[in-house]
């Protein structure tokens, strides 16, 4: 994320911006959804290095901004890649917008059919952080478990019932939540999930509740300067082990997934209709399986033209 990244080759804005439009719509279907990861859908259309590049370049202005170098802030602002980066997030933001609008009231009129689709789409998804980890070492395998032991349990606890999120809590829970950009295979919105705050997330964007945007958004943009260098920190310093944890964790937090639960999130046996259940799950996985599928071939022919 230094200064001296290499800028990408000039690009027509006129044939650009709106393909990078339709690029930030699916980053932003993705994120709504969860177990499918925008990091992982902008890696598939090509712009993945660009908005974490740029992502860098922007905190690393703030930095300086904020330590009254006003010259070098504006250089590294200079740097970022504005072409890209401002019609995929506008073609995030209007596909949230439309895909919450879609998903909220399913999750409410359908709660077992919609925990079995996002079952299915983060079981399949799991095979991502995986296989980055490479080859597994006896440390890799014990942190995995020990993730997936703290996860399993922490997401078994009893909701708080229907009281309001505290906007602090919404401001930490869209800081871990933004990470998930720049880990491909972590999904955003299972992190939301994970932590009971999906639902009332969407609901807000629906409602247009400010109050709790601005906390969102602050969240996401501390996460953005605080953690995301830091994840990439450790992703280069501890690439498998890090990986692994995230592996633990996607498969250990599974269980705020089962379809099947009662109030206070404890476990039931699959009842009669558990077979249409069952087939939205793996037809969830399998999209996500066919998706991945799409990524490889897209890496590999990027991988020969280069």
């Amino acid at each position: 994320m230094s200064g001296s990244s290499t800028p990408p080759a000039p690009e027509s804005r006129l044939t650009a911006a709106p393909g990078h439009v339709v690029r930030g719509m699916a980053m932003g279907v993705a994120e709504v959804v969860p177990g499918v990861s925008g990091g992982t859908v902008a890696l598939v259309v090509g712009v993945y290095e660009r908005l974490i590049d740029g992502a860098g370049h922007v905190v690393s202005a703030l930095r300086l901004a904020v330590t009254r170098q006003g010259a070098a802030a504006r250089a590294e602002l200079g740097r970022a890649h504005w072409s890209t980066i401002l019609p995929v997030v506008a073609g995030m933001l209007v596909a949230v917008l439309l895909a919450a609008r879609f998903i909220e009231p399913l999750i409410e009129e359908h709660p077992v059919g919609a925990r079995a689709v996002f079952f299915g789409l983060v079981l399949f998804s799991i095979v991502v952080p995986a296989r980055m980890v490479g080859r597994w070492a006896r440390r890799d395998v014990a942190a995995a478990l020990l993730a997936a032991l703290a996860a399993f349990l922490l997401t078994g606890l009893p909701p708080s019932g229907d009281v309001e999120p505290q906007l602090v809590v919404v401001a930490l829970a869209a800081a871990v939540a933004i990470c998930a950009l720049v880990l491909p295979g972590v999904s955003g919105s299972f992190l939301l999930l994970t932590l009971g705050l999906y639902q009332p997330t969407l609901a807000a964007v629906n409602d247009r509740e400010l109050a709790y945007l601005g906390a969102f958004a602050l969240g996401a943009a501390l996460g953005l300067g605080l953690f995301v260098k830091a994840l990439q920190a450790a992703l280069r310093r501890h690439h498998a082990l890090t990986l692994s944890v995230m592996t633990g964790l996607m498969a250990g937090s599974l269980r705020a997934l089962w379809p099947w639960q009662d109030q206070d999130r404890g476990l039931l046996a699959p009842d009669s209709g558990a077979l249409p259940m069952l087939a939205l799950a793996v037809g969830a996985g399998l999209a996500v399986t066919a998706a991945l599928a799409l990524q490889t071939r897209v890496e590999r022919r990027a991988a020969a033209q280069s």
